[in-house]
């Protein structure tokens, strides 16, 4: 019997890089929105309910026109997102909280965090990812990189070539054990002064799990198509695969 789960959808940002007046997340892509595609997905797999997150001015035009027009019946919740992105996580996460304590249950045990401008997240992926989750505590969705990677300098001169073999790029969903990372956001959110201050970037879920606990993060196998649409390019390569 698999642990109560969760999806946190991510759908917040401007997608300035795009060139478009319209958010990236709204912009038709095969005759749907691009954020249906990652919802509906998860609103048909066997992820229990789904938090969506997306700009505090955005909130009833998502319920109208993307939740009940196509009848995402798991999203129990739509959120206002943050300043930046880890702000937005941790008002999910949070929100799971209240659902469960509204409902008087507990709340998930295994959630996912996912950005809505990856459309081509599959039910495959998704099952990879809880296996390796429940078994590891955290699994994070990835692929090996195929090219020589360099580091370079200031001054844009290569230093070191690193191990190809043991580099991975980072995908989502970031699948965690519930109560862990709520824990850890919840200490990036009292410590977040602090790592401003020193220069420190959070850039993902998996991260903010590495800083706060001792936990180890599991690379799972992603795909090359589960990429995130930021550029113009990405939208016609989007299309192209629709």
């Amino acid at each position: 019997m698999r642990k109560k789960t969760a999806a946190i959808v991510l759908a917040g940002g401007k997608g300035t890089r795009v060139g478009r007046n319209v958010p990236k997340q709204y912009i038709n892509v095969g005759g749907f929105p691009l954020i249906y595609y990652s919802l509906k997905t998860i609103n048909d797999s066997f992820i229990d309910e789904i938090v969506l997150v997306c700009p505090e001015a955005d909130r009833q035009y998502c319920m109208e026109n993307i939740v009940d027009k196509y009848g995402f019946s798991k999203v129990k919740s739509i959120v206002a997102g943050g300043r930046e992105r880890y702000h937005s996580v941790y008002n999910a996460l949070t929100a799971l909280r209240c659902i469960a304590e509204g409902d008087s249950g507990d709340p998930c045990e295994i959630v996912f965090i996912h950005d809505g401008a990856r459309p081509f997240v599959t039910t495959d992926i998704l099952e990879r990812a809880y296996d390796e989750a429940e078994k590891s505590g955290a699994a994070v969705v990835a692929i090996p990189v195929k090219d020589t990677v360099k580091l370079a300098d200031d001054e844009g001169f290569a230093t070191e070539t690193l191990d190809r073999d043991r580099i991975w790029l980072m995908q989502t969903p970031q699948v965690f054990d519930f109560y862990e990372i709520y824990a850890a956001y919840s200490r990036l959110i009292e410590k977040e002064q602090e790592i401003l201050e020193s220069h420190s970037f959070v850039t993902d879920d998996a991260m903010v799990l590495e800083l706060f606990s001792d936990r180890k993060v599991k690379l799972v196998k992603g795909d090359v198509r589960n990429f995130k649409v930021t550029t113009e390019e990405d939208l016609e390569l989007a299309g192209r695969y629709m």
